[in-house]
């Protein structure tokens, strides 16, 4: 134990959150995700190091000298050894599945009464953001190459940015306009498909003020690599402004189901049985 205290103790920021992006409590989640990411890795480490260890000591002590022949002597089984390397694994898999279950069960309790709420729609290739208590939105485009970088890196300006209050409990629901997409927000150190026809939901108290990154996850098309956002959170303060400039600027209402592209789904009534509904009367 004191080894490998002193092991960890020079380790780096970046090394003690097993290579996870992010830093410590940028959202109310992130440290349990980090520490069932890191703590699986050092009993899987261990486990290792024990397997490889006893694997090469066997084949040190029991290979075959100069001047041996024929075969050792031979076990058939041996009930102790057996019941140890059955045991052990077992125990190892029903804890990582407990600490798991544990871990997911509170990162996906829903809040019962949220601060605010983010209606999401993922469309290829871009995001719709609604902010449902304000009644307002916005209506991403995709993000376009920089003419003037010959590298074709993005403009920056052009990447939708959903706005989020630091220290509020947010709801967010989770739509699909078209295909699968997946909604990620790298350093928030979580992600969920966006499934047409279903509403999926991410509950998340952001606690830390700063740009996030955020990428569509789930491979949709042509220009899935550019289906980018960005995540601001900032004070109330400023998420009020925020919101208050779109209402100003008329974005107000909320982008809906409507803008589907899906005709076939439930419910659905396709443009071809309309057409024909109003041809026959």
């Amino acid at each position: 134990m004191v080894s490998m205290g002193l092991l960890l103790a020079g380790c780096s920021q970046q090394q003690l959150q097993g290579f996870l992006p992010g830093e410590q409590g940028t959202t109310n989640n992130t440290d349990k995700v980090t520490g069932l990411w890191v703590t699986s890795w050092l009993v899987l480490l261990a486990v290792g190091v024990i397997t490889w260890g006893l694997t090469i000591w066997a084949v040190v002590v029991f290979r075959r000298r100069r001047g041996q022949t024929g075969l050792p002597v031979q076990l058939r089984y041996n009930m102790p050894i057996e019941i140890f390397y059955t045991v052990v694994p077992l125990i190892l898999v029903l804890g990582f599945f407990a600490f798991t279950a544990k871990d997911q069960a509170e990162i996906e309790q829903p809040y019962s009464a949220p601060d605010e709420v983010i209606s999401v729609y993922g469309k290829q290739w871009a995001w719709d953001f609604n902010y449902v208590n304000q009644n307002v939105y916005t209506a991403g485009v995709q993000a376009q190459a920089d003419p003037a970088d010959p590298n074709g890196s993005l403009v920056e300006s052009e990447i939708p940015t959903l706005v989020l209050p630091v220290d509020k409990k947010i709801t967010i629901e989770l739509h699909a306009r078209d295909v699968i997409h997946s909604f990620w927000v790298i350093d928030f150190l979580y992600k969920k498909d966006m499934i047409p026809g279903k509403t999926n939901y991410m509950y998340v108290t952001p606690e830390r003020i700063g740009t996030f990154a955020g990428k569509c996850a789930e491979l949709c098309g042509e220009y899935h690599s550019d289906m980018l956002f960005n995540v601001k959170v900032v004070s109330q303060a400023d998420y009020d402004a925020y919101t208050k400039s779109l209402a100003d600027q008329g974005f107000t209402g909320q982008l809906g189901d409507d803008y589907n592209r899906n005709t076939n789904l439930p419910g659905k009534v396709s443009p071809l049985a309309e057409t024909s509904s109003e041809t026959s009367k």
